[in-house]
């Protein structure tokens, strides 16, 4: 037997809660496992009639061409900067609109989002050389959730070096047995698990610059060259490397308050109350004193179908003189 109530709206609180994982793959297996799915991949310009059988990627069966990689991640993340200079967003084209609806001058051009990941200098080169390789690293969304935790990533090559991420959504690179994290080495798209390595000079200024590739007085954001001719290699392809991140993930906690009055349910639903052959209300159950217990909770849909139940830690007495409140809480 059951006591139904109908909720309120306050009685319904939506809460968002983040949760984070960390992952830790040691070895390229590790990466391409089939419960982790981790790929890598070259990019290389061309034209895909004619190069578009070269394929690339380290997963059995999903190799993709290596020209679609390049124009792939040339359009999502670096349209907007590729004629522009020390990776900062082109100008943007100017056109004067005529009464007829006809344009003199430009039309703007630097229009794609291109998923910025930071309001200081984004750095984002990109090269366009066509002997300039990219290195691509695909993350899928089952590991990462809804986005990976700025300043979490690291790549590291057992004789190339390591890089991480600023957590502004540039990577840095270090030579091997060195701490200082001083060449720029590509960037990473938190909310879509993508990282975009190059292993060309980062084009901009000098390192005495005051703004663009001197940031905050230092020459972290530089435009050296990086001090390998394998870089790309090292890390992309090669089976040598540990990569580590943390994964952002919102649940919603929905809570409901149960409240039951201190004139609601103070008779008991429990059948052994009553007398099994005739049917009446036994004497203690119908005294004065008698106050029934809570044991379940059950939350009900409009349709009246059992979708929940909660199940309390020991039994709880109701009250005859103020109110009882029990929260249940449901992750989502």
């Amino acid at each position: 037997m059951g006591a139904f109530k109908q909720f309120n709206s306050q009685d319904i609180i939506i809460s968002p809660f983040e949760v984070n994982k960390s992952f830790h793959f040691v070895g390229g297996d590790a990466l391409t496992g089939s419960d982790v799915g981790i790929d890598r991949y070259l990019g290389e310009s061309g034209d895909y009639l004619i190069s578009g059988s070269d394929l690339t990627g380290n997963i059995e069966g999903q190799q993709i061409p290596k020209v679609l990689v390049y124009d792939s991640i040339k359009q999502l993340y670096y349209g907007n900067y590729i004629s522009s200079s020390a990776g900062f967003v082109q100008n943007s084209a100017t056109a004067s609109l005529n009464i007829d609806g006809t344009y003199d001058g430009s039309k703007p051009f630097n229009n794609f989002d291109n998923f910025s990941q930071t309001t200081l200098w984004p750095n984002r080169d990109f090269p366009t050389s066509s002997l300039a390789p990219i290195g691509v690293i695909s993350i899928p969304s089952k590991l990462f959730g809804d986005y990976i935790q700025p300043g979490s990533f690291s790549l590291k090559h057992n004789s190339s070096g390591s890089i991480k991420d600023d957590g502004e959504g540039r990577l840095l690179y270090a030579m091997r047995n060195d701490s200082t994290f001083e060449y720029m080495a590509g960037n990473i798209i938190y909310e879509h698990g993508i990282i975009t390595l190059f292993a060309s000079a980062v084009e901009g200024s000098t390192p005495e610059a005051v703004y663009g590739t001197a940031v905050y007085g230092t020459d972290i954001y530089g435009g050296d060259i990086i001090p390998t001719e394998l870089f790309i290699d090292a890390f992309i392809t090669s089976s040598e490397v540990t990569m580590s991140f943390s994964s952002s993930f919102d649940i919603y906690e929905t809570q409901y308050k149960c409240t039951i009055t201190e004139d609601e349910y103070n008779y008991s639903q429990n059948p052994t109350v009553l007398s099994g052959s005739e049917g009446f209300v036994y004497g203690f159950a119908s005294s004065s004193y008698f106050d029934p217990y809570v044991t379940t909770i059950g939350l009900y849909n409009n349709s009246f179908d059992l979708v929940a139940v909660g199940k309390l830690a020991k039994p709880l007495p109701t009250s005859r003189t103020t109110d009882t409140t029990i929260l249940v809480n449901i992750d989502r």
